[in-house]
């Protein structure tokens, strides 16, 4: 799992890495700590690649996200990109290991 902090690093991932999570995480709420656990332990079983980003770090990236995908804000928040768009998302209580786990059978 690795952490992406500005917009430039993500289209990069958007153009090569198919598909790919990301989850936008907030530092400061406890429902996000919880998410990050899941989707953290997730990661480590997973062989699709897995990356976060730390919204107070990278408001500009998270806006940018939102913006781009046409997908509202929201920390802690899980994304499924595919073939450049998104294929799956989810908020806080939503993100746990087995949702994770069905949006990535749902695209294969």
């Amino acid at each position: 799992m690795k952490k992406i902090d500005s917009i430039e690093q993500f289209n990069q991932l958007a153009e090569g890495e198919d598909p790919f999570f990301m989850v936008k995480h907030s530092l400061t709420c406890p429902i996000s700590q919880e998410a990050f656990q899941e989707y953290e332990t997730f990661a480590n079983e997973t062989s699709v690649p897995c990356y976060y980003l730390a919204v107070q770090e990278a408001r500009s990236l998270s806006n940018h996200i939102a913006e781009h995908f046409h997908i509202k804000h929201e920390s802690p928040q899980a994304i499924l990109f595919t073939k450049g768009n998104v294929g799956w998302h989810a908020s806080h209580w939503k993100i746990t290991q087995k949702s994770l786990t069905a949006a990535l059978e749902e695209i294969n």
